[in-house]
């Protein structure tokens, strides 16, 4: 039947009667250490005969507490649900977080969960704090007559996996790192619009993708990756930066060259997962090196899916 998506106001009341155990947490990502809760709740869930659920927050706390504006995410609230679908979750709580609720004491928000959800067991992370100015936390969720469990961090090697570690990675282009944290490609969702055709001409036609403006971008380069739309996917190359050799991009573009395919797709929506990077961004002094640089390049890309 698929994941069920609720919205949660500080009016709202009664919305899932049954018993459920649910996870709390912003979850951008929904990255492996996000996962550590997501089976504690399903574990937990089956151990007391529930509903499991995940309960989040729209927009992202920081765009009231901080005021803070454009904020860039791993994930779309959208992405976020597909992923707890495909973990198993049964329940996607979104909580409409507003100014007045920010402001709720600890008190008041437990209650409000407790109005709108039959709370069996509520699991959140060690560092997981609510209410207004943070002041609650995994000890005080215990005093409201459900059962708590605290997660640890889940850490590896180089330390504690976080929505924080992965942007690094990101913004540094170090895309397997990153999706090894994840557990997943790194994706992002666009629309394909008209560009200049400069990679028409050259021999290289790209999709131009306009990407939601959420998301975090890579970094400056060419990578390996792969566009799916239609329930279909195509490996492709693809380019991050200002086209620096034609010199006519004053904004940053998204450019992929799918391998192997000729058809329109002006105006498809699109996913775009980043698998590793090639190269930097580079202004070639000639089409002719610009040509053979894009050559190595789809080899590069060619050689990756074998």
């Amino acid at each position: 039947m698929g994941v069920k998506i609720w919205k949660c106001t500080t009016q709202s009341e009664h919305l899932i009667d049954t018993p459920v155990v649910a996870c709390i947490g912003y979850f951008d990502g929904l990255h492996l250490g996000h996962m550590a809760l997501v089976n504690n709740t399903l574990s937990k869930a089956a151990e007391l005969s529930a509903e499991s659920a995940i309960i989040t927050f729209d927009p992202d706390p920081w765009v009231i507490i901080k005021q803070a504006q454009d904020v860039q995410h791993l994930t779309t609230m959208k992405q976020r649900q597909e992923l707890a679908e495909k973990a198993g979750i049964e329940h996607f709580i979104v909580l409409d977080f507003t100014k007045e609720m920010s402001n709720l004491s600890e008190y008041d928000f437990v209650e409000l969960l407790l109005k709108n959800f039959n709370l069996k067991a509520m699991i959140c992370g060690f560092d997981f704090h609510y209410a207004s100015r943070g002041s609650g936390n995994a000890q005080t969720l215990a005093n409201h007559g459900f059962e708590v469990v605290c997660v640890d961090s889940v850490n590896d090697e180089k330390g504690k996996i976080s929505s924080t570690r992965i942007c690094e990675c990101i913004d540094e282009g170090r895309m397997e790192e990153a999706a090894a944290l994840l557990g997943y490609a790194y994706t992002i969702e666009g629309s394909v619009i008209h560009g200049n055709a400069k990679g028409t001409g050259i021999g290289f036609p790209t999709a131009n993708i306009k990407a939601e403006r959420e998301f975090l971008i890579p970094n400056r380069g060419v990578y390996v990756g792969k566009v799916s739309f239609d329930e279909c996917d195509y490996p492709a190359m693809i380019n991050i930066g200002f086209n620096p050799t034609f010199n006519k991009r004053r904004v940053l573009s998204i450019e992929a060259h799918l391998l192997d395919f000729h058809g329109d797709i002006y105006g498809k929506n699109v996913d775009v997962s980043f698998y590793r990077k090639i190269r930097d961004e580079k202004k070639f002094s000639s089409i002719d090196e610009l040509i053979s640089q894009l050559n190595r390049d789809v080899q590069a890309t060619r050689e990756y899916f074998v």
